[in-house]
C-alpha cells in the first residue's frame, strides 16, 4: 500500500513529563484536519517539563511517532511540538510606527511587531510567540484586522511568550535525532487553549488551566486575546508523590492508585469503598477505604488551586474572567475536581475537551490530548492567526523563518 505524502498531513508531537503523545492529521479536501494516527508511549527523560535525559527522550518520542506512523500509514517527516516547564515567561509589550501610504497595509504590520518585539530579553531567553491583542489606529482601539483601514499612526499591543535557550535547544535536538525537523514550538497552554476554548468564552474572559504530570500551565483571555500565561512547577507528580508517601506504596503504585481510585473531594468517596493499596518489599498489600485516599489527594489539589487562584490575582485580571476557568490535562481528569476548584475559584468550571478535529473518537475526546489536538489546530492556523502571534498569515510566515533562521 502506497504511503500518504507529508503534504497532506499534520503531525503534532506533544511532549509532556508522563507521556509523549503523537497525532498525525490529514488535510480534507472540504477544508479542516482529521486525525488518521495517534502514537503514544511514556514519557522517559523529562522533569516538570524540561528534558533531563537527551537519550530516554530520544527514545521515548521514537516509539510513539513509530506508533503513529504505523497506524496512519505514513512517514513523518516534520512535526508542529509542545514546549512546557518553569523557564517560560511572559510579557505584555507595545509597538508604534506611522502608517506609510495613509493605508495600512502588510508592511506596517511587519513593522508595528518588530516594535513592539524591541524589549530587552536576557541573553539565555529566546523569543517564542508574539501574540497581537488589538491594534490602534490614530487612537481607535480594539481592531483585530488593520489592512486597508486609512491613518497615520500604527500602534500594536502584543503578548510575548519566551523560553530557556537551553530548554528549547535540547528539546529540537531530540526532535531531530528522532529525524525530523521542528516546524514550530508551541507553549503548552497556547495550544491547549486552541483546542478546548470557545470564542464567546475568549471575549468574555476565561482563564485555562492544564494540569499535566510536571507543571501547570495558565494561559488568561479577555476581549478575544491573550493577556496573561503562567507556568506553576506544581502538578500530578506531586500527588503521586504524597499518595506514594502516603500509603506507603511504591510510586509506580501509586500513579496508578491515583489514576484508578483518586477523588479531589472527600464527600463524593464512600467509605465504604476499598482499594488494595501494594505494600513496599515484602509485605503483603493492604486494604484502605476510598475515603482515606481522597484526604490525602484533597489538600494536594486544593493547595494546587490555590496557587492558580493567586496567579490569576497577580495578572491583573481576576475579576475580568466572568467566563469562568476550563480545566485540561490529563491530571485535570479526576472526580471531584471540578466541583473543588469551584469551591476554590467561586466561579464556574468546566473540564475542556479538546474540539475543532473530525475523527476525534471516544479516546481522543478527553483533557489529557487537549494540546496535541491544540498543535493540529495552531499548525493549520484553523483559528485565525490573530490568535496566534500576527495579524496576518504572511507575516506569520516570515516570522517563523525568521525565527528558524535565527535559531
Amino acid at each position: 500500500m502506497t504511503k500518504r505524502t507529508d503534504k497532506d498531513l499534520v503531525v503534532a508531537l506533544d511532549i509532556g513529563t508522563h507521556k509523549i503523545a503523537c497525532l498525525v492529521a490529514e488535510r480534507r479536501p472540504e477544508g479542516g484536519l482529521e486525525i488518521v494516527g495517534l502514537g503514544r508511549s511514556p514519557s522517559r527523560g523529562l522533569k516538570r517539563g524540561v528534558v533531563v535525559n537527551i537519550e530516554s527522550t530520544v527514545q521515548s518520542i521514537q516509539r510513539a511517532v513509530e506508533e503513529a506512523e504505523l497506524m496512519a500509514n505514513c512517514e513523518i517527516q516534520s512535526v508542529t511540538a509542545g514546549i512546557a516547564g518553569s523557564h517560560l515567561r511572559s510579557l505584555n509589550s507595545h509597538g508604534i510606527v506611522a502608517i506609510k501610504n495613509r493605508e495600512v497595509a502588510q508592511d506596517d504590520l511587519d513593522r508595528v511587531i518588530d516594535a513592539a518585539r524591541a524589549v530587552a530579553i536576557p541573553a539565555d531567553q529566546t523569543i517564542l510567540h508574539i501574540l497581537p491583542q488589538e491594534f490602534i489606529i490614530d487612537g481607535q482601539d480594539g481592531i483585530r484586522e488593520p489592512i486597508g483601514m486609512s491613518g497615520v499612526r500604527l500602534e500594536a499591543r502584543v503578548h510575548m511568550v519566551v523560553g530557556a535557550v537551553s530548554a528549547t535547544q535540547n528539546v529540537r535536538k531530540c526532535i531531530r535525532r528522532c529525524g525530523l525537523e521542528v516546524d514550530d514550538l508551541v507553549a503548552n497552554q497556547v495550544a491547549s487553549a486552541q483546542a478546548v476554548l470557545e470564542d464567546d468564552e475568549k471575549e468574555l474572559g476565561v482563564c485555562l488551566v492544564d494540569i499535566g504530570g510536571g507543571t501547570t500551565d495558565l494561559a488568561v483571555f479577555t476581549g478575544g486575546s491573550i493577556r496573561h500565561t503562567a507556568v506553576i512547577p506544581i502538578a500530578g507528580d506531586q500527588v503521586t508523590n504524597d499518595i506514594a508517601v502516603a500509603l506507603r506504596t511504591p510510586p509506580q503504585h501509586a500513579e496508578e492508585i491515583k489514576t484508578r481510585y483518586a477523588c479531589a473531594l472527600t464527600q463524593l468517596a464512600g467509605s465504604d469503598e476499598t482499594i488494595e493499596v501494594p505494600s513496599i518489599g515484602e509485605r503483603p498489600p493492604r486494604q484502605l477505604s476510598r475515603q482515606t485516599l481522597a484526604e490525602v489527594v484533597q489538600p494536594r489539589y486544593a493547595e494546587l488551586l490555590g496557587l492558580i487562584q493567586s496567579e490569576i490575582r497577580r495578572s491583573g485580571y481576576e475579576d475580568l474572567v466572568a467566563g469562568g476557568v476550563v480545566l485540561s490535562g490529563g491530571s485535570a481528569r479526576m472526580e471531584g475536581l471540578v466541583d473543588l476548584a469551584e469551591e476554590v475559584f467561586h466561579m464556574p468550571v468546566r473540564p475542556g475537551l479538546p474540539e475543532g478535529v473530525a475523527g476525534l473518537g471516544d479516546e481522543l475526546r478527553d483533557p489529557i490530548y487537549a494540546t496535541g489536538v491544540g498543535l493540529l489546530l495552531f499548525a493549520e492556523g484553523r483559528h485565525g492567526d490573530s490568535d496566534r502571534g500576527t495579524g496576518g498569515s504572511g507575516l506569520w510566515r516570515r516570522f517563523r523563518d525568521w525565527f528558524q533562521g535565527h535559531f
